[in-house]
C-alpha cells in the first residue's frame, strides 16, 4: 500500500486536450501510488470556457464546486441532451461517452474531475 498527499500549492498546471479558456491543475496521477488507475484534477473555467464535444477512454466523474456548467451528452437514442450542472451537482459517465461542458455563466466555475482507467487484464 502507498499513498500521496498533495498540498494546495503542489498541484501543477497541465494542458488538457480540446479544452479552452480553462486552467487545469492536477492533484493526483495514477503513477503516484503503486499501480494506480485514477487521475484527479481541479479545473477553473472562465465564462465561455469549456471542453469540446467528444469522448475519452476513462470513466469520469465531474463535481461542480463553484459556478455552473452546461453539459451536453448523447442520450440512449444518440440525440444530444443539454442540462445545467450547478454547484453541488455531479455527472458520472462510462468510457467512450461523448460529452462537452461549457461555462455558460457570467462567473468562473470550478470543477473537480475524477478519471478512472480500468487496468489492462
Amino acid at each position: 500500500m502507498s499513498y500521496k498527499i498533495t498540498r494546495k500549492d503542489e498541484a501543477y498546471k497541465y494542458e488538457a486536450a480540446k479544452h479552452f479558456d480553462v486552467r487545469t491543475t492536477r492533484l493526483c496521477d495514477p503513477s503516484d501510488v503503486n499501480d494506480g488507475v485514477m487521475t484527479v484534477g481541479l479545473s477553473h473555467f472562465l465564462p465561455g470556457g469549456g471542453c469540446e464535444y467528444g469522448s475519452n477512454i476513462w470513466e469520469s466523474v465531474y463535481y461542480i464546486i463553484e459556478g455552473k456548467m452546461t453539459l451536453t451528452v448523447a442520450n440512449d437514442e444518440g440525440l444530444e441532451q443539454v442540462t445545467v450542472l450547478n454547484k453541488g451537482d455531479a455527472f458520472h459517465c462510462g468510457p467512450g461517452t461523448p460529452k462537452s461542458v461549457i461555462n455558460t455563466g457570467s462567473e468562473s466555475s470550478q470543477m473537480l474531475v475524477v478519471l478512472y482507467k480500468k487496468p489492462s487484464e
